[in-house]
């Protein structure tokens, strides 16, 4: 299949771009490079420099092309998102509406979306299936279900198949050394633990130790990076196979607490790595863990390389090797 990935040079989009690029698609990147590194480019794929919400540039990219595209692009930071929601409501609400509405104008009728847990908001049950009910705490998760929403009517109204991918904490780098773009501003807890280890800040900072968990950390799934990108693949391949779309978790099963992941970092890197307890965030739940029994069900899939000690080996690798370390 030819396929455009909208965020394609990103984190997460890269891994996903390498994913199809190694099962023998074509593939273009669509990316603004806000966030998206040239570093992160492959010379196999296509790529347009070009921003969701530039809607004619939008469309003229995608038009005539495309079987499908891989929607990636959004702000990611929950807690940046509750002080500044202005910034979440113009990129990712509009920008997915020119995406969506682009789509449409151009024939494309296959759309994957790099949905998110924070959708479900305060689990009232673990672990999370996709079932439960939907009542982000913040407003990248509101974001996030509202584009869910559109999606489904686009469904009933224009005869667009999505995969909406519910995913967790994405962590980890390519298992085979391929990427090695680090994040810009990472806020996620691995990238900023790994930052701490190569000494390019002071110390991780704790969000509240007084958490019901057993150490009184939050508790989160952490999925590899490429779990996450054969999770997307195999999601297209569903949707268009059966020609019905689908909301699914991706996760690992596996709940890791913050200071379980420092004091592993610790110990993989060699490093002491500060870590300093702060306040809570707004919008944090306690714990938050999948099951993913619907995409082993559906999509066959099943989460390889997210266990803690691939997890931060991935990550330091490539920290280690930017930092000449």
């Amino acid at each position: 299949m030819n396929i455009l990935v909208v965020g394609g040079a990103g984190y997460i989009g890269s891994h996903v771009v390498r994913e199809f690029l190694d099962r023998g698609h074509r593939v273009t990147v669509y990316d603004n490079l806000s966030s998206g590194l040239e570093q992160n480019l492959f010379p196999e794929a296509q790529f347009v420099k070009g921003d969701i919400l530039d809607y004619d540039n939008l469309t003229s990219a995608m038009k005539g092309r495309f079987d499908a595209l891989i929607h990636l692009a959004a702000f990611k930071a929950a807690g940046e998102s509750m002080l500044n929601p202005q910034k979440y409501s113009v990129n990712n609400i509009s920008g997915s509406i020119n995406i969506i509405n682009a789509a449409v104008e151009t024939g494309i009728r296959n759309i994957v979306f790099s949905s998110s847990a924070a959708v479900f908001g305060e689990p009232e049950y673990l672990p999370i299936d996709e079932k439960h009910p939907t009542n982000p705490e913040n407003y990248y998760g509101f974001t996030k279900l509202e584009i869910e929403s559109f999606l489904k009517w686009y469904e009933k109204l224009k005869g667009i198949r999505f995969a909406a991918l519910r995913y967790f904490n994405a962590a980890g780098y390519d298992v085979k050394g391929r990427i090695t773009g680090l994040e810009k501003n990472p806020a996620n807890l691995l990238p900023v633990v790994m930052e701490a280890a190569c000494g390019m800040r002071a110390e991780v900072q704790v969000f509240g130790n007084d958490y019901d968990t057993a150490d009184g950390t939050g508790v989160r799934d952490y999925i590899h990076v490429n779990d996450l990108a054969v999770g997307h693949v195999s999601a297209l391949e569903y949707i268009v196979k059966n020609e019905q779309s689908l909301i699914v978790n991706l996760g690992s099963e596996n709940g890791i607490s913050v200071m379980e992941m420092i004091e592993e970092a610790r110990r993989i890197t060699g490093k002491p790595i500060p870590a300093k307890i702060a306040g809570r965030r707004p919008g944090d739940p306690a714990k938050l863990t999948a099951t993913s029994q619907m995409a082993h069900d559906l999509l066959d899939w099943t989460a390889r390389h997210s266990d803690i000690e691939t997890l931060i080996r991935t990550s330091w690798n490539v920290y280690a090797k930017n930092m000449g370390l």
